[in-house]
Formats: C-alpha cells, sequence, structure tokens
C-alpha cells in the first residue's frame, strides 16, 4: 500500500506510549494500535486531529505516500 503510517516514530518523538495516547485520542487501544501497525483501511479526520493534537505535529508527519515501483 502506498500510503506508509509513521505513527510509531512520532510517538517515540514525543516520547508517549500507546495507552496514553490512546487515552488522550479517546479511542481503544486495539484500534491505535492498528493504526501504528499500517493495518487499517481507513482513518477518520477527528482521530487525526485529535493524534495531531496531542502529538503536536501535522498529518504529513503521521501519513506519508509513497510511490509504488512497475508491477
Amino acid at each position: 500500500m502506498p500510503i506508509v503510517v509513521n505513527l510509531d516514530v512520532m510517538m517515540a518523538k514525543r516520547k508517549i506510549g500507546l495507552m496514553e495516547l490512546a487515552e488522550l485520542v479517546n479511542i481503544s487501544p486495539a484500534n491505535l494500535s492498528i493504526l501504528k501497525n499500517g493495518k487499517a483501511k481507513a482513518i477518520r479526520f477527528s482521530t487525526l486531529e485529535g493524534i495531531c493534537e496531542a502529538l503536536n505535529c501535522q498529518p504529513g508527519d503521521i501519513l506519508e505516500y509513497r510511490k509504488e515501483g512497475p508491477a
């Protein structure tokens, strides 16, 4: 998938754990883990906004587009 989730990188930079971030964003730790591991199919803007607020970052710090190579 060409969308890469760099949530783990931002969490490490901000020194915040999964449980703490999940509580701040008001989502379950399981759902946050799915997002963090790049297994999510979608993300709500309200969730993305909450993550950006909690981590003091921009959406582009968390989500990255990488063009896939030739098939």
